[in-house]
């Protein structure tokens, strides 16, 4: 999506090492708290715990463990904290995928590169392993080690539980099937998407504030930049699926067409869907006006969202 007349997109292709360095500092330390918060066993649920580790470690962007972490350091949040919640998004993130995957779902052999976690296993150990990454991501922030004021993680915790059901991911994904073969108009595609896909990454911006106790002004804006990032990063999706290979994506690639989906590439074309994308991602730019310099990372995120390649 490089432009080269674009200002903005110059000032992300100028700052692309600076993010990719950051996001691998924080990709480790995410990894090194799962791996903790996750230990081995050779108890009876060895074989569950084995799973879990396979559907979180060892790959993804940690796109949304990234934001928690960043946005919560705008506010001076020890990261011992800010991991803990990136963590748990991560998990939360994992079981939905390992979930998305099911035959009885999107029915994918592949994620991240490597065989799904059902097919890696078995299609019951992968559901337990997703319930079981579902109810520790909420027992994470529960802890004290998380925040020591019940007040924000009972925040935390009633925020994620909004992004991640009914009104949140979990809906959006009855909505996408329910919308499998039929044309659904622009509108209801971008409510989906933001069920989907966007509620989730709009919590991992908001989390920050929340754990910083951010005044409500400031809450907003991250939460809008984390709404705004996350339709961004759904278009892109959609953009990847069309033009992208299996290899590049590290999963199968064109099952939104061959499925019949209504996408934003299938209403408005690859172009336009790219210059909706900008126009999104331009609005998620806006929202960190008040932060200054400090932001810097979180705006080459946004741009970074929009022109990677898998």
């Amino acid at each position: 999506m490089t432009n080269p007349t674009h200002p903005s997109i110059n000032r992300a292709s100028d700052n692309g090492a600076l993010l990719k360095q950051d996001m691998g500092a924080r990709a480790r330390v995410i990894e090194h708290t799962i791996d903790t918060l996750l230990p081995l066993t050779t108890g009876g649920d060895a074989r569950l715990i084995e799973a879990m580790r396979y559907a979180t470690l060892g790959g993804g962007k940690r796109l949304r463990g990234y934001l928690a972490i960043v946005t919560a350091s705008l506010f001076g949040v020890p990261e011992s904290q800010s991991a803990r919640v990136a963590a748990s998004v991560e998990m939360l993130h994992a079981y939905s995928l390992v979930h998305d995957d099911l035959p009885a779902m999107d029915d994918d052999d592949m994620r991240r590169g490597q065989p799904s976690t059902h097919r890696k296993f078995d299609e019951a150990t992968a559901i337990l392993a997703g319930d079981a990454l579902q109810t520790k991501s909420f027992e994470i922030l529960a802890t004290s080690q998380t925040h020591t004021d019940a007040n924000v993680r009972i925040d935390l915790i009633s925020a994620f539980a909004e992004a991640s059901g009914a009104a949140g991911m979990v809906g959006g994904q009855m909505i996408d099937m329910e919308g499998e073969g039929r044309a659904l108009p622009l509108e209801e595609v971008r409510h989906l998407h933001a069920l989907k896909t966007g509620c989730l990454i709009r919590y991992s911006a908001e989390s920050g504030a929340i754990l910083g106790q951010a005044s409500p002004d400031l809450r907003r804006r991250l939460r809008s930049y984390g709404a705004n990032i996350g339709a961004a990063f759904q278009i892109a999706d959609d953009v990847l699926d069309a033009t992208a290979t299996a290899e590049e994506l590290g999963k199968t690639a064109g099952k939104d067409e061959a499925s019949g989906k209504s996408t934003f590439v299938a209403l408005l074309g690859i172009e336009g869907a790219k210059a909706e994308a900008l126009r999104v991602t331009e609005e998620a730019i806006a929202d960190l006006e008040p932060f200054g310099a400090q932001a810097d990372r979180l705006r080459d995120l946004a741009y970074y969202v929009i022109e990677r390649k898998n």
